[in-house]
């Protein structure tokens, strides 16, 4: 697999805290000089990123970012307004803490709570895996894929770990077929990128990658 279609699978990221918009734009412009999936860019800067990138790339915004302990009432505003905004995909973060109490009524309605704000637009939802047990995971697959979403995702970035070729895989065997996922945190070369992709990932949230094919211009 090149780097091109490496590339055409990745969310451009940018998601510190300190991000400026002139920061932003930069990762917008290389979105669309290297034909990425989205660029993946913190609420804030979603209205003016799709004004300035018009129909020439999706935008992604994330959503409970990264903690998840929002109350679903605030999520869905939040996703909302990103939408209102111009967001064209929504990657929220689960509640943590109703997975560690086995509370999976209460992840699957507020997953659905969400997606249903959508509009039609692409949910992921992020599991942040290095979090959870074998077992957490395994439910996750079975929630995310009743819930409706189009995405499980790996991890936020901000957290103990990241993307794991192992997680990945064990994702790609337990979501149902209409569910992908986006493998993320922690992915800063080419090789990792397709080792994610060769274990089931269908798209890859990165920062570095970007960067790396610029160099070989």
């Amino acid at each position: 697999m090149d780097q091109k279609e490496i590339l055409s699978r990745v969310d451009h990221t940018i998601l510190a805290p300190t991000a400026t918009w002139e920061q932003v734009k930069k990762i917008c412009q290389e979105g669309m000089d290297f034909g990425t999936a989205s660029v993946c860019i913190p609420p804030r800067h979603v209205r003016r990123a799709a004004e300035f990138v018009g129909d020439k790339l999706k935008i992604c915004t994330v959503i409970g970012f990264p903690n998840g302990y929002n109350m679903p009432e605030v999520k869905v505003f939040e996703t909302e307004d990103a939408i209102r905004c111009g967001a064209d995909e929504i990657d929220m973060v689960v509640n943590l803490g109703l997975v560690k109490a086995g509370d999976w009524e209460g992840v699957l309605s507020e997953i659905k709570a969400i997606k249903d704000s959508c509009r039609g637009r692409i949910l992921k939802v992020i599991v942040e895996a290095c979090q959870l047990t074998r077992e957490e995971k395994i439910a996750l697959c079975r929630v995310v894929t009743m819930s409706g979403a189009d995405f499980i995702k790996t991890s936020t970035g901000f957290s103990t770990g990241g993307a794991t070729v192992e997680d990945v895989a064990l994702f790609k065997e337990h979501i149902g077929p209409d569910v992908r996922i986006k493998a993320a945190g922690g992915i800063r070369t080419f090789e990792q990128a397709q080792a994610m992709i060769e274990a089931g990932a269908d798209r890859i949230g990165a920062s570095a990658l970007v960067a790396l094919a610029k160099e070989k211009i």
